[in-house]
């Protein structure tokens, strides 16, 4: 059974400097590189890398990066028959900016990614997807529109709810599956610091629930990764790992956890192959090239 992503395709463009620039100030960059970057395509990568088949579908521009973009997502063995060539909106950009110190800014332009509509969505053919994954770098009614189309073919809807815009809280009762980091825990529970353990995590994560049947993974960090349940919460511990580089590690968790689920595992042993796969992805550079095969995983868990 697949995986059906809906979701962000950006070019990543990222400067290293020595210190961030103030307002006002030229200052220069020690390298620049280009990478495909989108919480869509990062958790799409992620999801066929380990396993699963997998369909894209968002949009990109009718521009060269975005011809570039959809190759290299193709070349990671994702389906891109529904991403979109629009010629009207440019391809979604990224532009980071990382100093020594590990410091960083970021400035996200949406272009062909905000112009997915509910209608584009919803005559879209679902049957056979196991699994929607769908995040916050897409209009939250397109969202909308494949929760409500995916729960009537039966579809696991799993929403990431990053970033944590007001427009996510929405989504929420269309959600099977949440996943959010501590911040976004946080923000959508309006707590004035970021819960750290289990019992905490697990009291503000049950705030959000508004079914019984729903599910909030929290992505600790370092920590591990809690899974809550309206009467039962547990922990997976993180691994101990030297991280290189930790951007894409949620994108990482996100599509190998939707790759789990798809094949059926059980929420325990899904979360747990989905905080290998994360802890595998921070010790290689870059977002979607360092996202590891099922087999990489399967060796880590082993060892």
């Amino acid at each position: 059974m697949g995986v059906f992503v809906l979701g962000s395709i950006n070019l990543d463009a990222v400067a290293r400097v020595d210190d961030l620039p103030r307002p006002g100030e030229t200052v220069a960059g020690l390298s620049l590189e280009l990478f495909l970057g989108g919480k869509g395509a990062n958790q799409a990568v992620a999801a066929a890398r380990m396993g699963a088949p997998t369909r894209l579908m968002g949009a990109v521009g009718k521009d060269d990066s975005g011809l570039s973009l959809k190759g290299k997502l193709a070349g990671y063995g994702v389906q891109v028959a529904d991403v979109a060539e629009l010629s009207g909106a440019p391809t979604g950009q990224a532009h980071v900016w990382v100093s020594n110190g590990g410091e960083n800014m970021i400035v996200v332009t949406g272009g062909a990614n905000m112009m997915i509509t509910p209608q584009q969505v919803a005559a879209t053919a679902l049957e056979g997807q196991r699994v929607l994954l769908a995040q916050l770098e897409t209009p939250a009614g397109a969202i909308e529109a494949l929760f409500k189309a995916g729960a009537a073919k039966g579809g696991l809807r799993v929403l990431n709810a990053a970033p944590a815009l007001p427009q996510g809280a929405a989504l929420f009762p269309l959600t099977d599956i949440l996943i959010l980091n501590q911040t976004e825990l946080a923000t959508y529970a309006r707590l004035d610091h970021e819960p750290a353990k289990l019992e905490e995590v697990s009291k503000a994560a049950r705030k959000l629930m508004s079914r019984p049947d729903q599910t909030i993974i929290v992505t600790l960090g370092s920590t591990g990764v809690a899974a809550v349940r309206r009467d039962e919460a547990f922990l997976v511990e993180g691994r101990k790992v030297k991280a290189i580089d930790t951007v894409g590690a949620g994108d990482c968790f996100c599509g190998a956890l939707a790759a789990g689920l798809a094949a059926n595992l059980d929420l325990r042993e899904a979360v747990e192959q989905a905080n290998a796969a994360a802890a595998l992805s921070v010790q290689k550079p870059g977002a979607a090239p360092s996202m590891p095969s099922k087999r990489e995983v399967e060796v880590f868990l082993e060892g």
